[in-house]
């Protein structure tokens, strides 16, 4: 594992750490999880379970998880997969998803 500079793009596969990636993923992830479904179930858990330090660790170990998970399957699609039809199907996801949401199906 390496620091890396700003400004130069990692390799895919690398173990460099570009720390203004770092603090906007940081940023984005903290953001987006506030007062989201998970953050709401660990509270209800730590509340009725009485053991809070086991709810944070229980917790904590399913968003490195779920986090590593989505790392692993975007880093592999980025091998594959050319970069502008990621971003393409990212759109339509959206795209579809908030239509789905305005229209009261989810």
């Amino acid at each position: 594992m390496s620091i890396q500079r700003q400004g130069r793009e990692e390799p895919p596969g690398s173990l460099t750490v570009n720390w203004n990636i770092v603090v906007s993923t940081f940023v984005a992830v903290f953001f987006a999880e506030l007062g989201d479904k998970t953050q709401l179930s660990t509270m209800m858990l730590a509340s009725s379970k009485k053991a809070p330090a086991s709810v944070f660790v229980g917790s904590a170990v399913a968003l490195v998880l779920s986090s590593l998970i989505g790392v692993l399957v975007g880093d592999t699609l980025y091998r594959v997969v050319p970069a502008h039809i990621i971003r393409i199907a990212a759109g339509a996801g959206f795209l579809v998803i908030g239509a789905l949401i305005l229209f009261g199906k989810i």
